[in-house]
């Protein structure tokens, strides 16, 4: 197969965060442009009440940012996996299935890789993780069936997936040059990925490559679970989250982990969860976090506060210290978040990844020492903590990163030139 001629099918990530589209065009880098000349798009719908109209990744932000009346939609591919996706919510005033977001945002996506392309594509390569969802053969398999069948909805005739590390894997092939037994470490939003992979300059254009792929693994855990737990642990004891009630029991957390969590946010400003938070206002000994959880809610300024959160996640994997300006909810409000918190508020977690690798290792049959080179991708890649939990496991690995949102949809669009021509 010739790699000279332009490829005949797109390679789309689909992810928690960022979305990306490659196609393959000989001297060309793969990724399209999606947004003001802008390689990402932001996985991120708002609904524009006041227009009638949705609108998409960094323009959806904006306009939520600018106070335009509407629902805003974050980390759609979370959806996956979960209960919610049977279900319907309510946008523009009408019942809209969960099902049909996707469709929105990979339809945009289609759309407009085609405009960049000047040209139609029947034929896909969608990445996915390793497990949509843990420990569950049957949900993972509905998960993956149901993106398939919002794939083909679209007009996709020819779809088919591959697992978005061995996606990472092929990207880094193109720049090494000797053999290299590679762990692929892929941090999205959602979810931890892994790949064990074996790769060689020689080896690029084959189209088999199932016997360099020694062994896949990953736990759905990704940059929003990190962003939840710096919430949880940093900014929400302000909004009362761990206030003693009279009884001495702790103060119900729903409403906390609501908006720490992306997806449940707009379930913080449902009527009934307000009427639950006011009846136990005055059961609370001091009433001080929970009287700013009211004004937080009043302002609907969940979403907004949870990318206070993200950019203070991203802050402190450069500098040791953040601070949240809260003025918009209480005067001279603010929290000084730092690195110590932060490490202490994901180590349960980095603890399951570290958990996730060694399995791997395991089921590869592949000792610790065996392994060349840790690549690391995915826009979570970059915390500190993370990577050095899992390097301290690997002692003779030298650590190496891609573009942390580029790789896998690169490596997605050689897979689909591969598969498709």
């Amino acid at each position: 197969m010739s790699f000279d001629l332009p490829a005949n099918a797109l390679g789309i990530d689909f992810g928690t965060s960022n979305s990306t589209v490659g196609w393959w065009r000989a001297g060309n880098e793969p990724l399209l442009e999606l947004e003001d000349g802008k390689i990402t798009l932001p996985s991120v719908i708002f609904f524009n009440t006041e227009e009638r109209r949705p609108v998409y990744g960094r323009q959806a932000l904006d306009e939520y940012l600018e106070g335009y009346e509407g629902r805003l939609m974050r980390s759609l591919k979370s959806l996956l996996g979960s209960k919610l996706l049977k279900s319907e919510t309510t946008v523009l005033g009408s019942a809209l299935p969960f099902r049909d977001l996707l469709g929105f945002f990979i339809g945009e996506l289609k759309k407009r890789a085609e405009t960049f392309a000047g040209r139609e594509f029947e034929q896909v390569v969608l990445g996915r993780p390793v497990f949509f969802v843990d420990d569950d053969p049957v949900a993972d398999a509905e998960a993956a069936n149901t993106l398939l069948g919002v794939a083909q909805k679209l007009g996709f005739k020819d779809v088919s997936f591959q697992f978005e590390p061995i996606a990472a894997a092929f990207d880094y092939e193109r720049s090494i040059q000797r053999e290299e037994l590679v762990l692929i470490v892929d941090i999205g939003g959602g979810t931890s990925d892994f790949s064990l992979v074996r790769l060689a300059p020689e080896r690029r254009e084959l189209t088999d490559r199932q016997s360099d792929i020694l062994a896949t693994g990953g736990v759905h855990i990704g940059g929003t679970d990190f962003d939840k737990q710096l919430s949880l642990d940093g900014v929400m004891p302000l909004f009362g989250y761990g206030s003693r009630m009279k009884s001495d029991a702790f103060m119900p957390t729903s409403q906390h982990l609501n908006l720490a969590t992306w997806h449940t946010i707009n379930a913080a400003y449902a009527q009934k969860a307000q009427l639950a938070l006011k009846s136990m206002r005055y059961d609370i000994v001091d009433p001080t976090g929970i009287d700013r959880l009211f004004k937080l809610i009043e302002q609907r300024a969940g979403h907004w506060l949870a990318m206070q959160v993200e950019d203070s996640k991203i802050a402190l994997t450069e500098r040791d210290s953040h601070r949240i300006d809260l003025a918009r909810i209480e005067t001279d409000l603010e929290v000084l978040l730092d690195r110590a918190l932060f490490d202490q508020a994901i180590d349960a977690l980095l603890q399951r990844i570290r958990d996730g690798v060694e399995e791997l290792l395991k089921r590869a049959g592949v000792g610790h020492g065996e392994i060349d080179t840790i690549f690391f991708t995915g826009g979570s890649s970059s915390i500190p903590a993370l990577r050095q939990s899992v390097a301290a496991l690997l002692p003779n690995a030298h650590s190496t990163e891609g573009n942390s949102f580029g790789s896998i949809g690169s490596g997605l669009a050689i897979e689909a030139h591969r598969r498709y021509g």
